[in-house]
C-alpha cells in the first residue's frame, strides 16, 4: 500500500512538472508571437459567438418546431371533438363499450401530427370515468390542464408539455405534448410524444455543433494565414536589425510590391544604408583620431628627448646656481618631465589597445609574489600619505597565466589610487583563487563613490573630484589602461563603492590564457559594508 502511494504521488508529481512545463512553453509562446496572440483572439471570440448564433438557431428551429407540432395537434383535436360529439353527444346508448369503441376508433384515425394517444373523460354520471389508449395513466394529463379545460367555454382549446405515463413498469416516462378540449359533458385529450421531435433536435444541434466548430477552425485559419502576410515581414525586419547590431552592416530586405510592408522594406533598408555611411565616417574619424594620437605620440618623443637630457642637465647643477629660484625651477622642470613622459607612454598604450594592436605575453606566474612587488614598490607613497597596506594572502600559490608587465601595471595603478584617495586609512589587498580564476581585491576607507560615479571611474582622464590636484602625479589614463589590460586576458576589472565608506576594485583573471570567465573567487563587495544599496560597476571583457 505505501508503495503505490508512492508510485501514486510520484506520478502525480510527473504530472504537475509536465503540466507546468507546457503552460510555461505556452505563456511564452503567447508572449512572444504576435501571430499565436491573433489566433487565439480570433479562436476564442469567434467560438463565443458562434455559441450565441447556434444557441439562437437552435431556439429558433425548437420554437418553429415546437408551433408546428402545436398547429397540427389542435386540427387533431378539433376533428377528434366532432367525432366525439356525433357519436356521443345525442347517443342513448348506456356503458363503457361505446366509449371504449370511440377513443378507439380516434386512436385508429391518422392526423397531420402523427401517432398520439387518447384519453376521453365524462364529467357526468353517464359513462365510468375515463378512458385512455395504450394504458396510458391518467395521471399525464395534468392537473392543471384539467382544470383549464374543464372551466373553459365548450369548443375551446388548451394545450401544455408534459410526461406522458404508462402503467407498464418498464416503460420510462416520456416527454410529450398534451392538448386537450371540451365537447358537452365529454373531456378530450390528445398526448403527443415528443420523442421523434427531440431526436431532430439533437440532430439539428450535432450539425450546428459539427458547422461551429468547422467554422471557428476556419476562422482560424484564416486569420493565421493574414497574420502570417503581415508577421514574416516583421520577423523579417527583427532579424535583419539583429544582423545589424551584430556588425553585418550590409543586411538588406527584399522589397516587394508597393503597399505599407514594401513601405517598411525600403525605410528599412534606407535607414541600413544611412547606418553603415554613418558608421563608416565614424570608422574613419575614429581611425583618424588614433593615427594623430599615435603620430603625435611618437613625433613628440624626439623633442621630449632633448628636453629630457637638457633639463636632466640643469637639475644636476641646481645647486651651482646663484638664484635659488633657477634651482626649484630646474626641479618643477624635472617633475614634470616625468609626468609628460607619463601621459606620453599611456597615450601610446591606449592607442595600441584602440587600434587592436596590444598583445598578451603570457607565462605561469603565483599571484601572490605580483602583489608582494607592487605593493613594495608602492610602499614609500603609502608611508607618505599615512597609509597601510594590509595583506591578505592565501597559503596556497595562486598559478595562473598571464602578462606580468600588465598585471603588475593594473595592481600599481589601483594601489595608487586607493592610497591617493584613501584618506589615510588602512588599504587592504586580498588575493584569493579557485579552480578557474585568481582574483585580487584594493580596497580602501576613503570618500568612496557617488552614486553614478562607478560606471565613469574607468573613463579616460575622469576625476572624482574635479578640484582635487593628482598629488602622485598621475596622467587620468590609469584606470582606463587598467581595464583594457584585464580584457586582454579576458578577464574583468569592477569597483564597488558607497560615499564614506571608501571602495573596492576587484581583478578576475581566468587561470588559463584565452579561458572564458564565469565568476570570481572573491566578493565584489567587501564583507561588513554598509547597510545602504552598492553601487556597482561591472564592465566585464568584451562589453
Amino acid at each position: 500500500m505505501n508503495a503505490l502511494k508512492r508510485f501514486t504521488r510520484r506520478g502525480l508529481g510527473t504530472l504537475r512538472r509536465v503540466v507546468r512545463g507546457a503552460a510555461r512553453r505556452g505563456y511564452a509562446r503567447w508572449r512572444r508571437s504576435i501571430q499565436v496572440r491573433i489566433v487565439t483572439w480570433t479562436l476564442c471570440i469567434s467560438a463565443i459567438v458562434v455559441a450565441i448564433l447556434g444557441a439562437f438557431l437552435m431556439q429558433q428551429v425548437s420554437s418553429a418546431l415546437m408551433d408546428g407540432k402545436v398547429k397540427a395537434a389542435r386540427l387533431q383535436l378539433d376533428e377528434g371533438l366532432a367525432q366525439v360529439q356525433r357519436d356521443l353527444g345525442n347517443s342513448a346508448e348506456d356503458g363503457t363499450g361505446r366509449l371504449d369503441a370511440v377513443v378507439n376508433r380516434l386512436k385508429a384515425r391518422s392526423g397531420p401530427s402523427g401517432l398520439y394517444e387518447v384519453y376521453i373523460r365524462d364529467t357526468s354520471d353517464r359513462y365510468s370515468d375515463g378512458r385512455a389508449t395504450n394504458e396510458l395513466r391518467e395521471e399525464s394529463v395534468p392537473r392543471r390542464l384539467r382544470e383549464e379545460v374543464r372551466h373553459a367555454p365548450t369548443g375551446s382549446r388548451s394545450y401544455t408539455f408534459g410526461k406522458l405515463a404508462y402503467v407498464g413498469g418498464d416503460a420510462k416516462p416520456e416527454r410529450g405534448l398534451i392538448v386537450g378540449g371540451k365537447s358537452g359533458q365529454f373531456e378530450l385529450y390528445y398526448l403527443f410524444p415528443l420523442e421523434q421531435e427531440q431526436k431532430t433536435l439533437t440532430n439539428v444541434g450535432r450539425s450546428l455543433a459539427g458547422v461551429g466548430v468547422v467554422l471557428v477552425l476556419l476562422l482560424a485559419a484564416i486569420a493565421s494565414l493574414v497574420t502570417r502576410q503581415v508577421v514574416i515581414p516583421v520577423r523579417l525586419a527583427a532579424q535583419g536589425a539583429q544582423r545589424l547590431a551584430a556588425g553585418r552592416l550590409e543586411e538588406r530586405m527584399r522589397v516587394r510590391g508597393e503597399d505599407d510592408l514594401a513601405r517598411l522594406a525600403r525605410s528599412f533598408n534606407d535607414m541600413a544604408a544611412n547606418l553603415q555611411d554613418k558608421i563608416g565616417e565614424l570608422e574613419d574619424l575614429s581611425q583618424v583620431q588614433r593615427q594623430f594620437v599615435s603620430d603625435v605620440s611618437h613625433e613628440l618623443r624626439t623633442p621630449l628627448t632633448t628636453i629630457r637630457i637638457a633639463a636632466d642637465m640643469l637639475y644636476e647643477n641646481r645647486d651651482t646656481f646663484d638664484d635659488p629660484a633657477v634651482g626649484r625651477s630646474a626641479e618643477l622642470l624635472q617633475s614634470q618631465l616625468e609626468r609628460f613622459e607619463s601621459l606620453l607612454a599611456d597615450l601610446l598604450e591606449i592607442s595600441r589597445h584602440d587600434a587592436g594592436a596590444a598583445t598578451l605575453d603570457a607565462e605561469s606566474l603565483d599571484m601572490r609574489d605580483l602583489v608582494l612587488r607592487t605593493v613594495g614598490d608602492i610602499q614609500g607613497l603609502a608611508e607618505r600619505k599615512g597609509s597601510k597596506v594590509v595583506l591578505q594572502l592565501p597559503g596556497e600559490p595562486c598559478m595562473a597565466e598571464v602578462d606580468r608587465r600588465r598585471v603588475e601595471r593594473i595592481l600599481r595603478n589601483l594601489l595608487v589610487n586607493a592610497v591617493e584617495h584613501g584618506e589615510g586609512e588602512d588599504i587592504v589587498v586580498s588575493v584569493a583563487a579557485d579552480r578557474d580564476a585568481v582574483a585580487v581585491a584594493v580596497r580602501d576607507h576613503g570618500v568612496g563613490l557617488k552614486p553614478g560615479e562607478g560606471q565613469m571611474v574607468f573613463d579616460r582622464f575622469w576625476r572624482a573630484d574635479p578640484a582635487r590636484a593628482r598629488t602622485t602625479g598621475g596622467t587620468g589614463l590609469g584606470l582606463s589602461i587598467s581595464r583594457e589590460d584585464a580584457q586582454l586576458h579576458g578577464g574583468w576589472l569592477q569597483a564597488w563603492g558607497e560615499p564614506g565608506s571608501g571602495s573596492q576594485f576587484r581583478m578576475s583573471l581566468p587561470r588559463v590564457a584565452g579561458a572564458e570567465l564565469r565568476g570570481s573567487p572573491l566578493p565584489l563587495v567587501p564583507p561588513g559594508a554598509g547597510a545602504s544599496r552598492p553601487l556597482f560597476a561591472e564592465l566585464e571583457a568584451g562589453e
